[in-house]
C-alpha cells in the first residue's frame, strides 16, 4: 500500500510538473531540456549538460546597457548631443533674441556645435566639459538664419544669414502643409474627379523639386503628386501619373498646375498590400522557415557608457543621434594588439549626402533628383526599429532627441540600435593536409558589432550599418528596401508595346499599368580619418604591369605595386577603373611599424557604380560631389555636407566639388576621406510590390597598422560555453 501511495503521488508530481511546466521535459539523448524559453529575460538556454536557473541571470548581471531618461540626462563627453533641457533652453534664448522677439521663426535643425577638434582629442574623463553650444537652422520672413547660442551665457554668439542659393530641409510641417494645398484648388478637384478618384482615397506627397532655373527662384517651392489609396496601404503602386502641382511652401499658393496623364488609368491595387496580414496564406509556396536567433547566454559583450560612449572587444567610439546624418560615429579608436594602448583610427565618420536621379526627362519626372540627407534628414525620417526583425534579440537603442519647427524637443524612440553579429562567417582559419603530417584544424569564429539606423525617406528605406570587427576593420553597408517610384502607364503587357513606345520606356514594366523608373542612388560618407594622430596623407598605391628583360624568366609580365602621395586635393580625386586598378590608403608617416612601413588604412572599395549624367545636367552639376568615387579635403569645420549646408533648391555652388577646385595641400595634413557607394537600379518585376533587400558595402581595412595579424589570440568557440537549446515536442 506504501509504494502503491508512493507510485500515485510521484505521478501526480509529474503530471503537475508536465502541466504547469508545458514543455519543460527531457528528450532521450542525453538528458537536454527541450523546448526551453531562450529569451533575454527568461535565459534558460543552457550550455551542454548544464541548466541554468532561471533567477540566474537578470538584466543587471547581463550588463544589458541601461536606457537613457531623457528627462534627467546630462552631457558626459564634448559631442554628446544636446538634451532634452539644453534644447529647451535653446528656445528660451532664441524667444528673448531681439531679431525674433516678435516673430519666432521656423526652427529646422538644431544639434550640438561641437567643440573645436583640439579640444576635443585633449579632453579626457574626469574633466571639465567644454563649453556647449547650439547650432540652429531657423527660417523666417524669407531668410535662411544659421545661428550659434552659448548655453552658458546664454547669448546668441553668432547670427548669419545665408546669402547664397538654397534652403534648410524641409520639416514635416511644411510637407503636411503643402500637401493640403492642392484640396482646396477648383482646377486641381476637377481633375481629381475626372480621374476617378474620390478625395477621401487620395493620399498626396510634398517632393523637393531641385534646381531648374530662374522661374521658380527667390521663393521655397515643392511639387506635390498624388495617389489613390483605395483598396490598399501601398498607395505607392497607384500614382495618378502626370499630375504635378507646384506650391509655394510659405504662401501655400498653388504656382502651376501640369496634367498631362488624362489616358493613363491608375493602377489596380491587387496584390500591392505588402503586410503579412494581407497576404492569403493558403497561397505560400515556399515552406516557413523555422525561427533562428543568435542567443547570448551571458549576455551582449559591449557595453553603452552614459548612453553613447560603445565599448566593445577591442573597439571603443562616441555614438550619438543626429537628425541629418542618422548617426555619428566618433573618436573611434582600436586597441593595439601588441601593448594593449588605444590608436585613434578615425575621428568622425556620417553619410553626408544621399543623391537619387530618376532618369525620365518627362515633366512629372524630370525634377525627382532627390538629395535625402539635406532635403529630408536620415535622422528626422528614422521611424522606431522593429525588435527581433531590424535589429535581433539582445540588441541596445538609442533613441533621437530632435526640434519641432516651433523649437520644443521631442524623442526619436528607438531610431538606432547596436547588436553584435554572428551569421556563422570566419575571422581566419588553416587546416593541414594529411600528407604534411601534421593534425591541425584551427578556425575562429567572426563576431562583429553593427551600430544600425534606417530611414524612410518617402517610398524607400534605406538601411545604413557601421560594422565594427576585431580585425580593425570597419564595414560601411547600406541596404535599399521599401517602395519603388512608379510610373503609371496604358500598357498591361509588354506585348502591348511597339517598338517605338518600348524605346521611349524609361523603365521596366513590373506589374499591370505599372513602370519601375531607372534610377541610381548614391551615398557619399565623410570620413575624417586620424590614423595615430591628425597628421595624415592619402597614397595611391597604382597596380601596374611590368614586362620582363629578353631571358630575365620563363614569365612574360607580371604586376608591380607603386605608391604616389597625393600633394593636392586634385591630385586625390578618384575614379575608379577595372583596368587601371590601384588601392588608397591613408598613412601616418609619422607613425612607423617596427619594419619601417607608415601605419595606415586603405578604403576598399565596393558599390562602385557611378553617375553616368551630363555634368553641365543642373542634377548634376548640384551632384557633382558624385563625379569622383574618392575625394580628400583638408579638414575644415565648415566642410561637412557634400551637397551644401543649405540643399534645398540649392544651385551646387556649396559643395565637395568647388570646395575641392581649391587645390588645397593635403600631405601630412589633417585631412577627410570622402567616400560615395553607388547603386544603378534597373527595376524588375521582383521589386513589385515592395523591394527585397539590396546591399552594398566598403571597407576601411588596417594596412601595416599593426605589428602582425591582431586576432592571432582570439580564442575558438567551445561546446560547453554555447547555448544549447532544442525545440519542444509536439504533444499528441
Amino acid at each position: 500500500m506504501e509504494i502503491t501511495s508512493f507510485l500515485r503521488f510521484l505521478f501526480l508530481v509529474l503530471l503537475g510538473v508536465i502541466l504547469l511546466g508545458g514543455s519543460w521535459f527531457f528528450d532521450n539523448k542525453g538528458g537536454e531540456p527541450v523546448g526551453l524559453d531562450c529569451s533575454l529575460n527568461k535565459p534558460c538556454c543552457t550550455s551542454k549538460n548544464r541548466i541554468q536557473a532561471k533567477s540566474d541571470l537578470t538584466l543587471d548581471t547581463l550588463k544589458q546597457p541601461k536606457p537613457i531618461d531623457h528627462l534627467t540626462e546630462t552631457p558626459h563627453h564634448p559631442l554628446d548631443p544636446l538634451t532634452l533641457q539644453e534644447i529647451n533652453k535653446v528656445r528660451t534664448i532664441l524667444s528673448s533674441y531681439p531679431p525674433f522677439t516678435t516673430s519666432f521663426p521656423a526652427i529646422h535643425f538644431v544639434s550640438l556645435d561641437e567643440p573645436d577638434k583640439s579640444v576635443v582629442r585633449s579632453w579626457n574623463k574626469g574633466l571639465p566639459l567644454p563649453p556647449r553650444k547650439a547650432s540652429v537652422i531657423a527660417y523666417l520672413n524669407g531668410q535662411s538664419n544659421l545661428l550659434t547660442v552659448d548655453l552658458e551665457s546664454s547669448q546668441v554668439t553668432r547670427h548669419d544669414i545665408n546669402q547664397g542659393s538654397g534652403y534648410p530641409s524641409l520639416t514635416f510641417a511644411d510637407m503636411a502643409a503643402v500637401a493640403k494645398a492642392p484640396l482646396t484648388n477648383p482646377e486641381f478637384m476637377e481633375i481629381i474627379a475626372g480621374r476617378g478618384v474620390r478625395l477621401s482615397d487620395l493620399t498626396c506627397v510634398s517632393l523637393s523639386p531641385g534646381w531648374y532655373g530662374e522661374r521658380e527662384e527667390g521663393r521655397r517651392v515643392v511639387k506635390v503628386q498624388c495617389f489613390s489609396n483605395e483598396g490598399t496601404v501601398n498607395f505607392f503602386m497607384r500614382p495618378i501619373e502626370g499630375l504635378t502641382v507646384t506650391v509655394d511652401v510659405d504662401t501655400r499658393e498653388i504656382l502651376r498646375i501640369s496634367h498631362t496623364g488624362a489616358g493613363i488609368p491608375i493602377p489596380t491595387a491587387t496584390d500591392t498590400d505588402y503586410r503579412y496580414s494581407a497576404q492569403n496564406k493558403a497561397e505560400e509556396m515556399m515552406k516557413p522557415l523555422n525561427p533562428i536567433s543568435i542567443e547570448q547566454p551571458n549576455g551582449p559583450s559591449f557595453s553603452v557608457e552614459n548612453g553613447h560612449v560603445v565599448k566593445w572587444a577591442n573597439w571603443e567610439f562616441h555614438l550619438k543621434a543626429d537628425p541629418r546624418a542618422g548617426v555619428i560615429i566618433s573618436q573611434a579608436v582600436v586597441q593595439d594588439s601588441e601593448t594593449g594602448q588605444p590608436r585613434s583610427v578615425m575621428y568622425k565618420g556620417f553619410p553626408s549626402e544621399l543623391f537619387v536621379p530618376y532618369m525620365d526627362p518627362s515633366d512629372a519626372w524630370y525634377f525627382k533628383t532627390y538629395m535625402d540627407v539635406g532635403e529630408y534628414g536620415l535622422g528626422l525620417t528614422s521611424m522606431p526599429l522593429v525588435p527581433l526583425n531590424d535589429c535581433p534579440r539582445n540588441a541596445h537603442y538609442i533613441d533621437g532627441v530632435f526640434v519641432t519647427p516651433d523649437g520644443k524637443p521631442y524623442v526619436q524612440s528607438n531610431m538606432a540600435c547596436v547588436f553584435e553579429r554572428y551569421a556563422g562567417d570566419i575571422s581566419w582559419r588553416h587546416s593541414e593536409t594529411p600528407f604534411s603530417g601534421m593534425e591541425i584544424r584551427e578556425a575562429r569564429p567572426k563576431v562583429t558589432l553593427v551600430v544600425r539606423t534606417i530611414a524612410s525617406v518617402g517610398n524607400y528605406d534605406y538601411i545604413v550599418d557601421w560594422e565594427f570587427q576585431t580585425d580593425g576593420l570597419i564595414r560601411i553597408k547600406v541596404g535599399l528596401t521599401g517602395m519603388l517610384m512608379v510610373k503609371g502607364t496604358p500598357f498591361q503587357n509588354i506585348n502591348q508595346v511597339g517598338e517605338a513606345e518600348r524605346n521611349a520606356m524609361t523603365g521596366t514594366l513590373v506589374s499591370e499599368n505599372v513602370i519601375g523608373v531607372v534610377h541610381d542612388h548614391f551615398i557619399t560618407f565623410y570620413l575624417d580619418m586620424d590614423i595615430d594622430g591628425t597628421n595624415n596623407s592619402f597614397v595611391k598605391v597604382n597596380l601596374e604591369n611590368e614586362l620582363t628583360s629578353p631571358g630575365e624568366s620563363p614569365r612574360k609580365s607580371y604586376m608591380k605595386a607603386k605608391r604616389d602621395v597625393a600633394q593636392t586635393e586634385k591630385d586625390a580625386q578618384v575614379k575608379l577603373k577595372l583596368y587601371d586598378p590601384a588601392e588608397f590608403h591613408v598613412v601616418n608617416h609619422g607613425k612607423r611599424s617596427r619594419l619601417g612601413n607608415p601605419t595606415g588604412y586603405k578604403v576598399v572599395p565596393g558599390g562602385t557604380a557611378a553617375s553616368l549624367l551630363d555634368h553641365t545636367d543642373p542634377a548634376q552639376f548640384r551632384a557633382s560631389f558624385t563625379n569622383n568615387q574618392i575625394w580628400v579635403t583638408p579638414y575644415n569645420k565648415s566642410e561637412q555636407w557634400a551637397g551644401g549646408l543649405f540643399t534645398w533648391q540649392s544651385q551646387g555652388e556649396d559643395s565637395l566639388a568647388m570646395w575641392s577646385e581649391r587645390d588645397r595641400p593635403i600631405d601630412n595634413k589633417d585631412i577627410v576621406l570622402w567616400y560615395t557607394l553607388g547603386f544603378h537600379h534597373i527595376p524588375c518585376q521582383e521589386d513589385f510590390p515592395i523591394m527585397p533587400t539590396v546591399l552594398a558595402s566598403f571597407d576601411l581595412k588596417p594596412v601595416n597598422f599593426f605589428e602582425k595579424n591582431p586576432i592571432l589570440r582570439a580564442s575558438p568557440n567551445v561546446e560547453k560555453d554555447l547555448p544549447f537549446c532544442r525545440a519542444s515536442v509536439a504533444s499528441a
